[in-house]
């Protein structure tokens, strides 16, 4: 099993275990897509019908060609998400892989959010599908980049909330007490010589990545802050970790630490350092 494989297998793990919020697979954003799909495929039937006497009076041929130009749109749309559909659950890198991406993330999440509020889905369940489904493409891309083009980004929330030091600037402040995952996340990008921030929200969050300039993201935060950042930094590809909200939202998270190291060691080209086999985490 490669690296990419095994980081796959942990998240579905992690997604099935007792430790994932509800939720949290694709399944949800893969069912909405399909519906998604024949409902287009009703409206390009309707748009078809509905003006099919009049153009037959115009001229015979015209219902004819106007059936062929909604065929291709249909067969174009159904191909793409089915394209779409195969990528995700085989975690294969397909010829339109990247655009696929792009087409989640700017059109269908969008459209999903208001679909899945028909079918009395909440927001968050929708945008954890997203993530899971978003996490799948990153990883079947299987890109790799040099330690100094990736970049770890964290919610302040992680931080102990009675910490007085001020990390955010610079998370090199950090005393190293213990008492919250910032000291272990920072031991990890030194091990990994890979670059690490922390944000208090959106605007410096998209901050950091301009100044940055990254190549590969992976962030952590809440299924809102993690949607959005996914959304704001495309194309850069961003594999979203879920942070555990013990004493609620915004308020002392943690966060899954393997799971971040299998995901440098995933992304990291020439990694020397292997993280221990998924079966190896202990559940907290």
């Amino acid at each position: 099993m490669n690296q990419v494989e095994r980081v796959i297998d942990r998240t579905q793990k992690e997604n099935g275990g007792r430790l994932a919020p509800p939720g949290s697979s694709g399944k949800p954003f893969l069912g909405l897509l399909i519906i998604t799909c024949f409902a287009l495929v009703g409206i390009a039937l309707l748009l078809w019908w509905v003006p099919y006497v009049g153009l037959k009076n115009i001229h015979p041929s015209l219902p004819l060609i106007l059936a062929i130009c909604f065929g291709v749109l249909v067969a174009f749309g159904l191909g793409g998400a089915l394209t779409l559909v195969f990528t995700i659950l085989w975690g294969k890198n397909l010829f339109i892989n990247r655009k696929a991406r792009g087409v989640v993330i700017r059109f269908l999440f969008p459209l999903l959010v208001v679909l899945g509020k028909l079918f009395g889905m909440s927001k968050d369940e929708v945008r954890r599908s997203f993530i899971a489904v978003n996490n799948r493409l990153v990883l079947s891309e299987a890109k790799k980049v040099r330690p100094e083009k990736l970049l770890i980004l964290l919610p302040h929330c992680l931080q102990f909330h009675e910490c007085v030091v001020r990390i955010t600037g610079n998370i090199e402040n950090c005393k190293a007490c213990g008492k919250c995952k910032i000291k272990d996340l920072v031991a990890l990008s030194k091990k990994y010589q890979v670059s690490i921030s922390v944000a208090t929200g959106g605007t410096l969050a998209r901050r950091i990545v301009v100044e940055t300039r990254p190549e590969m993201i992976i962030g952590v935060a809440c299924e809102r802050d993690l949607t959005s950042g996914i959304q704001d930094t495309y194309p850069i590809p961003v594999y979203g970790i879920l942070n555990r909200r013990p004493f609620g939202p915004c308020f002392d998270t943690d966060v899954d630490l393997q799971l971040v190291e299998e995901g440098l060691a995933a992304f990291l080209k020439n990694e020397d350092h292997e993280p221990k086999s998924p079966g190896a985490s202990r559940h907290q």
